[in-house]
């Protein structure tokens, strides 16, 4: 098999081939060059995101640092997407993230995984898959998104979270392993935290 294909089939194959890591190191420089912008120089940090993503939208912010094992050369994001300090995407394959999706600090999402026999792993193998995210989700502080996972829209991911299953749109889901609480409701459109309530007008 292609290894280069291999990324993105789900394949188990050897992640230090040499054509893999002489692209890997051109997507690792520019986003060296992206985390050590200051904050002042948005418009070259603009410039950056769009040359190191697959695709992203309009209105899209990335705090730095931003850690990424492919450079976020295979991230798709939509557009408004925001993500705070140390956003963790280990892209070996694709990450897609829907419009207004909003990332905590410390989070991780990740598509590369590692076979559980030792033999395998002593080789060095490693299998990816590719991680889904939808519009309008807030995936809280140091929550982790497991390689496969896809998650609906309207979704919020509690802080400390470890993804290992998908979830379905308009939900509160939280813990380790994380579980569906409780759906987006009424009262939500009521109140915005604890008894404060939302003023519309």
């Amino acid at each position: 098999m292609d290894v280069k294909k291999a990324l993105h089939s789900g394949e188990l194959y050897f992640p230090h081939d040499e054509d893999i890591l002489k692209e890997q190191f051109v997507c690792l420089d520019r986003l060296y060059d992206f985390n050590m912008t200051r904050p002042t120089e948005m418009e070259k940090r603009e410039q950056l995101l769009k040359e190191m993503f697959a695709e992203i939208g309009e209105g899209c912010y990335v705090e730095p640092p931003l850690h990424a094992n492919f450079g976020a050369h295979h991230v798709h994001f939509g557009k408004g997407v925001y993500a705070n300090f140390n956003l963790t995407l280990v892209d070996d394959t694709h990450i897609y993230v829907g419009d207004y999706t909003m990332f905590g600090p410390n989070v991780t999402v990740a598509t590369a995984g590692h076979p559980i026999l030792p033999e395998l792993r002593e080789k060095g193998m490693q299998y990816n898959m590719p991680v889904h995210i939808g519009k309008n989700c807030w995936i809280g502080s140091n929550a982790v998104i497991l390689p496969g996972i896809t998650i609906g829209d309207h979704v919020v991911v509690g802080a400390g979270s470890v993804v290992t299953k998908d979830l379905p749109s308009n939900v509160v889901a939280v813990g380790n392993p994380c579980r569906v609480l409780r759906e987006v409701n009424e009262h939500d459109r009521e109140y915005y935290y604890k008894d404060r309530k939302i003023k519309w007008d």
